[in-house]
């Protein structure tokens, strides 16, 4: 199926490379309230599905993590969700937003209904009333992906981490210790995520249910000729 199989080519496979050193830096981890916990955001996508009338949406949390089995310390927090925010009027304050929730081995999906004014920003309640699907977590040995009758398809689980950055070779030049040479050309660079992994949650959306996008905000710098898009951002809270 085509929804299908877009969300297996985005997410890729799991790396299970043996690590003698783990190493806990990089750039997903800066934020110092959140970094190394359950909420630490490593990266965010979203782009065209291999049906340009869909839409996929990608987080990826808690990177890096070792290859191998996953542990305790590297599992989706029932106290956390994961909110993408959508802006389809161009306020940059989220008109809908599509949240997961995980419960025991289940991802479970809420949204796509209009946003109460008191749940935009910090604050959030769940949308218990408007589920949209659910899918099993997927492990280190099986793939889950569910789809729904409307179209919308699910992922969650470890995989490998995309985030490419030769982070060795970051830290020579923030040292001083690679002046004045500095980074290396494209073909030299190592990819020190090559065999790690995250936690990823990966939705994709029919088009009709996001709304029609504003106006791209390029065209608030002079840009013309941009297509409409809309505003999206990713988002994790805790459970107060």
């Amino acid at each position: 199926m085509m929804n299908k199989t877009k969300i297996i080519a985005a997410i890729g496979g799991l790396s299970f490379a043996a690590l003698s050193v783990f190493l806990i830096a990089a750039d997903h981890i800066d934020a110092p309230a959140v970094a190394g916990t359950k909420v630490d955001i490593a990266d965010f996508y979203a782009f065209e599905g291999d049906n340009p009338n869909t839409t996929v949406f990608v987080a990826t949390i808690q990177g890096p993590l070792e290859p191998g089995t996953v542990t305790e310390n590297a599992v989706f927090d029932e106290d956390v969700i994961i909110e993408f925010n959508i802006d389809n009027t161009g306020d940059f304050v989220e008109d809908l937003v599509i949240q997961a929730v995980r419960r025991d081995s289940i991802m479970y999906f809420f949204g796509l209904s209009e946003v109460e004014p008191e749940d935009t920003g910090l604050s959030s309640n769940i949308y218990v009333n408007d589920g949209i699907g659910q899918v099993e977590i997927s492990t280190t040995e099986e793939t889950f992906i569910s789809t729904t009758t409307s179209g919308i398809s699910f992922f969650a689980g470890p995989r490998r981490d995309y985030f490419y950055f030769d982070f060795n070779r970051f830290n020579e030049v923030a040292s001083g210790a690679a002046a004045p040479e500095g980074f290396f050309p494209p073909g030299q660079a190592t990819d020190f995520f090559e065999n790690l992994n995250v936690l990823a949650i990966i939705v994709e959306v029919p088009n009709f249910m996001l709304g029609e996008a504003p106006d791209h905000i390029g065209g608030s710098f002079g840009i013309s000729g941009l297509p409409r898009a809309h505003n999206v951002w990713l988002s994790a809270k805790r459970k107060q």
